[in-house]
């Protein structure tokens, strides 16, 4: 990973932050606390991923529409977070699979 490529993940996670605390409080506090979630069990390739600026762009599209957070992502948002990683490797598979070895 070159100087360059450090500078220009800073500056989209600068971009990707910003739009975050544009959101309204109540989407704002659920995005953090999904993201705590997804950091501690999430997909391997999170940071890699569209996986954060896509429940932002979701986020944006419920704001839009004049919708509460959790009218946009239900009660259980552990479980609405749980179903957007359902297909991915996360870091709970390769700690399970550390143990069987």
């Amino acid at each position: 990973m070159s100087i360059q490529d450090i500078i220009e993940g800073k500056k989209q996670w600068r971009a990707h932050v910003a739009r975050v605390k544009a959101l309204p409080p109540d989407y704002r506090i659920v995005y953090q606390e999904m993201q705590r979630y997804l950091f501690k069990v999430g997909p391997t390739d999170l940071i890699e991923g569209g996986l954060l600026p896509g429940i932002v762009d979701f986020f944006e599209e419920g704001v839009a529409a004049g919708k509460g957070v959790l009218e946009v992502t239900g009660t259980d948002v552990a479980a609405f977070c749980d179903d957007l990683i359902k297909d991915s490797r996360t870091y709970a598979d390769v700690y399970q699979e550390s143990l069987t070895r």
